[in-house]
């Protein structure tokens, strides 16, 4: 027996083709790809999906939208899709107009009623993409996910990055009279880093976790500098750790550990594996060893020679790594030397960073533990 089939229903305008001013693609001069989606949808392709334009065209066919002026501009998007190896099961198109309140109208959906009573599809693995609100209201009604194509939403690489490749994700949302926070991380998509804590010298730490970290990490806070940075960097370090947990789930197909074990782990995470887990910047050494064993503990070694840089107290350094270690699970053994306290400090994240950067890493689907849990 077959696999069942997993769909892509795709809207047209303003998804596949940018959409006008006029919301009428009804002349050549107006047609124009949307970025990203031959790149996404070969990539989805390839996933196993199979795709079902659902478009509305208000009054196609009337005297305000001739047939033969849509059908110059569709017919060209058809030909380059198929001449990139991109097809559709079928090419469904709605020509009323809103008034008309028909149930084949998006959000209605009356033209798919056949794919819910078709036992061979997966409706749990299908999905919608469409840049308006009434696209992920028709997504509700079929019962599959959403993503809305749009500014501050989802762009082609990033659906396709969420329904190919089954990424590790977390946000985790921590309010107190202290700080209010918000922590979004992507394990398995690096991407530059989004960091807003009111403290400048703390956000270009931050910055060097998840840049050398290879995931995503979004940060923002609002919290009681006025009183001191304890709490913001306090805080943050626990959201951050609850993501990292919640993200990793049950653990299965990390590496566990990231240290630096000389050559053995070339072969396994690329060329620069050797001197992953310690690193140089100018006079300064920094090293650090992780396990996420689920049992959190937290050595630090090192003596930073200002009690401030940057407007953060160095005391606070060892004091955000042992918080983030009692919400993720973390077991961290950090080592810093050196003269200069700015080096020191971003030594000391840039390590931890690369550290995690290994023992996130996917490897396969065991559980890296002979106990049977983490």
């Amino acid at each position: 027996m077959s696999a069942p089939s997993k769909i892509l229903f795709i809207d047209r305008d303003g998804v596949l083709i940018d959409e006008p001013a006029d919301e009428q693609i009804d002349a050549f001069e107006k047609f124009r790809l949307t970025k990203g989606c031959i790149g996404a949808l070969q990539r989805l392709r390839d996933a196993g999906f199979q795709f079902v334009m659902v478009s509305n065209q208000d009054g196609l066919g009337t005297a305000s939208f001739p047939r033969p002026t849509f059908q110059g501009p569709h017919d060209l998007l058809m030909q380059i899709l198929a001449s990139q190896g991109i097809v559709f099961r079928e090419v469904l198109i709605d020509e009323s107009f809103a008034s008309e309140g028909k149930p084949t109208r998006k959000p209605g959906i009356g033209m798919v009623m056949h794919y819910l009573r078709d036992r061979s599809i997966d409706l749990d693995a299908s999905a919608m993409v469409g840049d308006r609100e009434t696209d992920m209201q028709f997504a509700t009604n079929l019962g599959v996910r959403g993503f809305r194509l749009k500014d501050g939403f989802y762009d082609w690489d990033g659906i396709a990055h969420a329904l190919c490749d089954a990424p590790r994700t977390a946000t985790i949302e921590r309010a107190t009279k202290e700080t209010k926070i918000t922590v979004q991380v992507d394990l398995d998509r690096a991407s530059e880093p989004a960091i807003a804590t009111g403290h400048g010298f703390f956000d270009h730490m931050l910055e060097q976790l998840g840049k050398h970290g290879g995931f995503g990490l979004s940060v923002r806070c609002a919290g009681d500098l006025h009183i001191d940075e304890h709490h913001t960097v306090e805080d943050c370090a626990l959201a951050i750790g609850q993501a990292l947990r919640q993200a990793i789930g049950d653990k299965r197909g990390i590496g566990r550990y990231g240290f630096d074990s000389g050559t053995s782990d070339v072969a396994e995470f690329g060329d620069d594996a050797k001197a992953a887990f310690a690193l140089p910047m100018d006079e300064t050494r920094a090293s650090a060893v992780v396990d996420f064993s689920g049992r959190p503990y937290f050595v630090f070694e090192g003596e930073f020679p200002r009690a401030e840089v940057g407007g953060l107290a160095t005391e606070l350094v060892p004091h955000f790594f042992r918080s983030l270690c009692e919400t993720s699970g973390l077991n961290l053994h950090l080592q810093v030397r050196g003269d200069n306290t700015h080096h020191m400090v971003e030594a000391s994240f840039k390590v931890v960073a690369r550290a995690l950067r290994a023992a996130i890493r996917r490897q396969g689907n065991a559980l890296p533990s002979t106990k049977g849990a983490l």
